[in-house]
């Protein structure tokens, strides 16, 4: 039961990480109807910045503190995102306004190869590490329940706990400040919110910073625990069949999605791995999602996207 109990709550603790990228998704297709493929590159852009900043800000400056040096490389890394979403709202999706759906498809996956290529450019190719201080070793837990106990990763624990505590940040700041609800507006319907004077293009610019901020976050937690390389930009895209599983268009479904699929993969791997062999954790969550379109193409909390158009 014990091996079993540490799956799940390994499961659940991955899920949640899945979430934070789906959240980036579901924000901009909530806000311009624009599925957004470069979600993934922008993780790895988001953690590419954040790990040269926290290596070149004590060499500029001197500073030996590390906290001090983290946070400094972490508001550069916002800043960098922020001017990042300016300019895609005002070179790309600027430019395609009322355009078919597909142009708007394929200008994000222009945008996540120019950010592939322009991270490269700006901040090298290599491995880097992101050392924010999250703790690395194990803990047993409940012991004297289970022989052995529970081994439990404290790193696993700090980012689930950060990655719930981001999305609770999120959910009142979508619930409860005027900004928000401005953004709310914006996506239930894009010609009302224009008509009482909601000016789309700085919602646009406010939705996808905070979609490089959800990346900014998910980037650094998992370049703490995995180094800072390419890999990242596809291992976010696994945040795609959750998006799917979840719904399009809702908040919790990201997050409800990001959980099944931890537990789910984690357990294939468990169950399945003895009779199928390794790999199962890369193609088991297209495989989920693919099942779930047949029977509920819109997700468990999404609307369905024809309705929207």
């Amino acid at each position: 039961m014990g091996p079993y109990l540490e799956t799940i709550i390994g499961g659940l603790m991955s899920g949640m990480l899945y979430s934070l990228v789906a959240l980036g998704f579901v924000l901009i297709f909530k806000a311009s109807g624009v599925f957004n493929f470069a979600q993934g590159a922008m993780v790895l852009f988001a953690a590419l910045a954040m790990a040269r900043f926290a290596e070149w800000i004590p060499q500029w400056t001197g500073l030996e503190s590390k906290w001090l040096a983290n946070s400094l490389a972490f508001v550069c890394a916002m800043v960098v995102m922020v001017i990042m979403a300016w300019l895609i709202e005002k070179l790309v999706l600027g430019k395609l306004v009322n355009q078919e759906g597909v142009a708007l498809l394929m200008a994000t996956l222009g945008v996540s190869y120019f950010l592939d290529g322009f991270g490269q450019t700006i901040f090298g190719s290599s491995i880097y590490k992101i050392d924010i201080g999250m703790p690395k070793d194990p803990i047993f837990l409940l012991e004297s329940t289970f022989q052995g106990g529970l081994l439990i990763n404290k790193e696993d624990v700090a980012a689930a706990v950060i990655a719930a505590a981001l999305v609770a940040a999120l959910a009142a700041f979508f619930q409860y400040t005027g900004t928000g609800r401005a953004l709310r507006a914006v996506a239930d319907d894009h010609q009302a919110a224009q008509s009482i004077g909601i000016p789309l293009n700085r919602i646009w610019v406010i939705v996808w910073s905070v979609a490089g901020f959800v990346a900014l976050v998910a980037g650094m937690i998992w370049g703490s625990k995995l180094g800072v390389q390419f890999s990242l930009s596809v291992l976010a895209l696994k945040a795609l069949p959750l998006v799917i599983l979840g719904g399009l268009t809702s908040v919790p479904g990201a997050i409800v999605g990001g959980l099944i699929l931890g537990v789910g993969e984690k357990m294939a791997e468990v169950f399945l791995g003895p009779y199928l062999g390794g790999g199962i954790e890369i193609w088991f969550a297209y495989v989920l999602a693919l099942g779930f379109l047949l029977v509920r193409p819109q997700g468990l909390f999404g609307e369905k996207i024809i309705d929207r158009v």
